[in-house]
């Protein structure tokens, strides 16, 4: 008489939960997509005729739960959550992406954070240094793969980020001003793309970086450009919003009507 089988079951805090990209992908990421993030930023959504593109290094792709490291040299380490596009097959030409075609070309999402280190980023004007650092993209845990028929969800998601158990970034993906058909359409001008690669579609409102006032940025103008950035960061670290060692980082992403569900990220930060 053969032996019936018995599968194992282990509780999720036994396992290690990798991000389920691979470290090989291509990241490309919009800035500031979402409306009121515009207008925190100084800008009219409804008058930018643009889309902002950067990169994000794949050595920066990490597992969604677990340490994000601050670099020692590091003083302002910012939070951006952010819904992702993963490629379902190679883009090596321009195409016309519409709401009727869009199945073709993404597979799914899941959730990422943009974890960004704004004292390089914009001092430095580094972009892709500021924001590739290692452990800086938390990807996952759920890839969610999307029906024909499912990809109005992209339109109808819920993104909240807790800090310390505080909510600092909630909004829906319904607010994005340029939508995903629109960005891949652009991109497929300038990018070659391959199945796995993602696309990151920028963040809410809510994030530590808080630019100053119009008129004190045209009076540090007139400083020395390395005592004008001293400043700067001495400013953004009072506003007591950046990420420190042993705070605690929450995401989920997840639909009005529950059915698409994009898990939880939970991270604390350690000093290197």
């Amino acid at each position: 008489m053969k032996a019936k089988s018995k599968t194992a079951q282990f509780s999720i805090d036994e396992v290690e939960v990798l991000s389920p990209i691979t470290s090989d992908a291509k990241i490309i990421c919009q800035g500031a997509n979402y409306r009121q993030h515009m207008i925190d930023s100084g800008m009219n959504p409804d008058d930018k005729k643009f889309n902002m593109f950067f990169t994000k290094s794949s050595a920066s792709i990490h597992s969604p739960t677990g340490v994000i490291q601050k670099p020692k040299h590091v003083q302002l380490l910012d939070y951006e959550i952010e819904l992702c596009l993963i490629l379902k097959k190679a883009i090596h030409e321009t195409v016309n992406v519409t709401q009727n075609n869009l199945y073709e070309y993404v597979a799914g999402i899941c959730m990422g954070n943009d974890i960004s280190a704004r004292d390089i980023q914009i001092p430095q004007t580094q972009f892709f240094k500021g924001k590739s650092y290692r452990t800086f993209c938390p990807l996952g845990p759920v890839l969610c793969l999307l029906e024909a028929e499912e990809m109005h969800y992209l339109d109808d998601l819920k993104l909240t980020l807790k800090v310390n158990q505080q909510v600092r970034q909630q909004d829906s993906t319904a607010n994005m001003v340029f939508k995903p058909t629109e960005t891949l359409t652009e991109m497929s001008e300038i990018v070659n793309f391959e199945a796995g690669d993602v696309i990151m579609t920028g963040t809410p409102s809510g994030c530590a970086l808080s630019l100053p006032a119009p008129w004190l940025v045209k009076a540090t103008g007139l400083l020395p450009e390395q005592k004008k950035w001293q400043l700067f960061i001495q400013m953004q670290k009072n506003n007591g919003r950046y990420l420190n060692h042993g705070d605690t980082l929450e995401l989920m992403i997840q639909s009005s009507d529950g059915k698409v569900h994009l898990g939880q990220q939970s991270h604390h930060i350690q000093d290197l």
